[in-house]
């Protein structure tokens, strides 16, 4: 438990978002496969704080019914109305404080669309707080371009903070200052609660501002001070769409830094895509074009890509998959996937086990060596060890109203062209001749034909198809012939 742990952090996540243009609301836009707030609450929670509290207003049942999916242990608390930053920080401190919590300590406040912030940003905030005896600290950052921001304007002598002007306040020696408010802030929490109370809304847009506690603590003389975050990127907020990719781009890009530090080959990262759940042993290749989503994990040795997207979907050691797409699939060490494959939810892959080109696969067990290697579908089956299934098979398992299963065992070949017509067995060790339809069990060992007897009937193209290209040809061919006796 960290020294400073903070006695409670509160996210702000009450507002409409109207930029976005959007029917979502605004913090449950997702990038690197987490909502907005979900990267918040992911960083908040670094700090051990022992309470955190999101506000939550527009679209609130949304928005708390998502907070309870990812972490049923927040709490949330309504601003019904959205009357400035200062309300909303009031509305969490009096949901803990109407749940018997009283605060003894520092309270964070951080924004619920700044999704890059990082946990350790946010602890060297609490650090800085702590060992400069603030009342209150600002997260700062310095910006190339600080237009439209609010500046901090610190003490030459002391470095304590003595305001923070809006742009459109500011001097002209003041909007030459790169250093800005990131609207994150640490709080004594005592202090806080007594300040919030002297808010006032005399201002244009007649709301409660947060800064305004900076203001009024200083002049009853406690001490402002600023922690300047490493990258100022972090404290980026979302407010439409073009920011989002951008901030997509952005933690995609530190995802891949972090894997590629930590042994894994990314051949190109600006067509490598990842979630932030995804991970990776040391020596995985990923190729360009490749999308890698949710729980997906790839180990070591392992090759995905290029032009492949795997969601949940894990890669064994020495596995191959190429121009795929996986969805709650397992691949095995040293299997081979595509190209041009489709594993769905439930297929297992064993090791060294094949599913080739144009193939798919559904809630299918594929047995250690077995090959399916082009142009077939096997869903709701079991296929044992050493199989060898032929081109263009078909596991036919839906009746119209319910699917059935198919089990082949191992050390099995099967024809090009068969269908397995389900519930049906074919033994260990069976062969199926090209062109069967396999509608009953088949037992170890044995060769099942099923398909009808081939029958030519000759001169019927010159009967039924008289002066047609293909007459000619066989007419030629018979001449041919003739002349060859």
């Amino acid at each position: 438990m960290s020294a400073n742990r903070p006695a409670a952090v509160v996210v702000l996540a009450a507002g409409e978002g109207t930029r976005m243009k959007s029917s979502t609301p605004k913090v449950l836009h997702a990038i690197c496969g987490r909502s907005l707030v979900g990267h918040v609450v992911a960083a908040s929670r670094e700090l051990d704080p022992e309470h955190l509290v999101v506000v939550v207003g527009h679209a609130r049942e949304q928005v708390g019914g998502h907070l309870a999916e990812i972490d049923p242990d927040v709490r949330t608390a309504v601003q019904h109305e959205q009357n400035g930053t200062g309300h909303a920080v009031r509305m969490g401190l009096e949901e803990l404080g109407n749940s018997g919590v009283t605060l003894d300590g520092t309270v964070i406040v951080v924004c619920g669309d700044t999704p890059l912030l990082t946990g350790e940003t946010l602890k060297k905030l609490g650090d800085t707080h702590a060992a400069d005896g603030n009342a209150v600290t600002v997260l700062s950052a310095e910006v190339p371009d600080s237009t439209g921001y609010g500046r901090i304007v610190r003490d030459e002598n002391t470095g304590a903070v003595t305001e923070i002007v809006e742009h459109k306040d500011a001097t002209d020696a003041q909007r030459a200052i790169r250093e800005i408010n990131s609207g994150v802030f640490a709080f004594d929490a005592q202090l806080l609660t007594d300040a919030l109370g002297k808010v006032r809304t005399d201002n244009s847009q007649g709301e409660e501002y947060l800064t305004d506690v900076l203001g009024i603590l200083r002049e009853a003389g406690h001490r402002v001070g600023a922690a300047v975050a490493d990258d100022h990127r972090e404290i980026l907020g979302i407010n439409n769409r073009v920011q989002l990719a951008e901030a997509r781009r952005l933690l995609n890009e530190r995802l891949l830094h972090r894997a590629m530090l930590d042994g894994v080959t990314v051949v190109d990262p600006a067509t490598t895509w990842v979630d932030v759940s995804v991970t990776f042993e040391a020596d995985a290749t990923v190729h360009p074009g490749t999308q890698l989503l949710g729980a997906t994990h790839v180990a070591a040795h392992a090759e995905v890509g290029p032009d492949s997207r795997l969601k949940d979907t894990s890669v064994g050691e020495g596995a191959s998959v190429s121009f795929t797409v996986a969805d709650g699939a397992k691949v095995g060490p040293g299997a081979s996937v595509g190209p041009y494959a489709y594993l769905r939810p439930g297929t297992d892959l064993g090791p060294k086990a094949k599913a080739g080109t144009y193939v798919e696969m559904k809630n299918a067990t594929i047995g250690e060596g077995t090959k399916v290697p082009h142009l077939s579908y096997v869903g709701d089956a079991t296929i044992g060890e050493f199989t060898n299934i032929g081109a263009a098979s078909v596991f036919v398992n839906y009746d119209g109203e319910s699917k059935h299963h198919t089990t082949v065992g191992s050390h099995c070949k099967t024809g090009s062209d068969n269908m397995f017509v389900a519930p049906v067995t074919v033994g260990d060790g069976a062969y199926t001749a090209a062109g069967s339809v396999i509608t009953k069990d088949v037992p170890p060992g044995s060769l099942a034909v099923a398909r009808g007897q081939q029958r030519n009937i000759e001169g019927w193209v010159a009967r039924k198809r008289p002066g047609s290209a293909a007459a000619q040809a066989a007419s030629a061919a018979g001449q041919e012939s003739d002349g060859e006796q």
